[in-house]
């Protein structure tokens, strides 16, 4: 599938040449079965190369799940990932299948994947290498056939060196890097992205197109946008909503 295409099918707006580098490499490596690791500031859009690599690989019409480490609480990760037995633990009431054992044949995304504790990172380095596993409360060795698609915000070389994230466990994840660059480096893109958002919010909520005068324009341009595309596009919709204006010079800092 051509660049401009994928792009289209997942609501891409932009010409960055390192966002198209970006979109490449999940293209190539999509038909494989390497893990991949995205990295990227938060609000830059990482989820979407997960969905970009799973639909151009042949696992496509299999299972496909994201899940967010971060949000899940340590003491219950090791059995949403990998599954438990009954009675294994406090109110583990009948037994369950992991994540793991649910998308056999299909693409798992962790998100936020320097949140997993060490035990579990070691459970990870496992299924990657061998492609085994063993519920929680069990003995019994499985086997699941996944491709694994991981992202993070943090700079995992530094978590190694805090001892929070486990170099083998890097080295094996990282094996087809892609990293989604942050809006301030895609200062082309920024208006473009202002202009689609203020469409879609215009045409939610009933109301005229928003738009910025030229002065407006190159503030929104030059400004910094820590939360990045995320963030834009709540900034759209504040002042799509609030700006009784419709074309107004944009007060941001």
């Amino acid at each position: 599938m051509k660049l401009q295409e994928l792009k289209n099918r997942f609501g891409i707006i932009g010409n960055s040449p390192l966002l198209d580098h970006a979109i490449d490499i999940a293209r190539q490596v999509a038909p494989t079965d390497l893990s991949v690791l995205i990295t990227g500031e938060s609000g830059t859009g990482k989820e979407i190369f997960h969905q970009i690599i799973h639909f151009l690989s042949s696992r496509k019409h299999g299972p496909n799940i994201s899940v967010n480490c971060g949000a899940i609480p340590e003491g219950t990760i090791d059995s949403e990932l990998f599954g438990h037995e009954k009675g294994s633990f406090t109110g583990a009431h009948e037994a369950r299948k992991g994540y793991f054992e649910v998308v056999n044949g299909g693409t798992i995304f962790l998100d936020e994947v320097a949140e997993l504790p060490l035990m579990t990172q070691v459970r990870l380095l496992r299924v990657l290498e061998t492609g085994e596993f063993i519920r929680v409360g069990s003995s019994k060795m499985q086997k699941t056939d996944v491709r694994v698609v991981a992202a993070t915000n943090v700079h995992l070389t530094e978590a190694i060196e805090r001892g929070k994230f486990r170099e083998d466990l890097y080295y094996r994840l990282n094996t087809v890097p892609i990293h989604v660059p942050p809006l301030r480096d895609r200062k082309g893109d920024i208006f473009l992205l202002f202009r689609k958002f203020a469409a879609d919010f215009a045409d939610k909520y009933k109301m005229p197109v928003i738009q910025l005068l030229p002065e407006a324009q190159q503030l929104l341009i030059n400004y910094r946008w820590p939360g990045n595309v995320r963030q834009l596009k709540n900034v759209t919709e504040q002042l799509s909503i609030l700006e009784k204006e419709k074309k107004l010079p944009l007060k941001y800092s």
